[in-house]
């Protein structure tokens, strides 16, 4: 089995980038959903338009699912952006100066 690392690295690179703004997203739609009576009408959206996002660009780096490696390296990239992510959100929020 041969790998090919340019379509790893290539699917790894989009996957870093996509996942970022991904999770980006989901932090502020759940910011601005805790301040709205009505979170549904911003979490639906957004969960709409960042699953689309990340999907479209899947479908584009590994050329419509044929890219096996790249595809490999695009998941390992979400996976590996999900656990930072999750580890940073479970860190203690430090105050601000001057605030009370």
């Amino acid at each position: 089995m041969t790998i090919d690392w340019h379509a790893v690295i290539t699917g790894f690179g989009t996957g870093v980038a996509v996942s970022i703004l991904y999770f980006v997203g989901l932090a502020l739609s759940i910011r601005l959903a805790m301040r709205l009576i009505r979170p549904v009408s911003v979490l639906l959206p957004s969960a709409a338009l960042r699953i689309g996002l990340l999907l479209w660009a899947g479908w584009l780096v590994t050329e419509g699912g044929t890219l096996g490696w790249a595809f490999a390296g695009y998941a390992l990239a979400f996976f590996l952006v999900r656990f930072t992510a999750t580890l940073m959100a479970r860190l203690p929020r430090v105050k601000e100066a001057g605030c009370n």
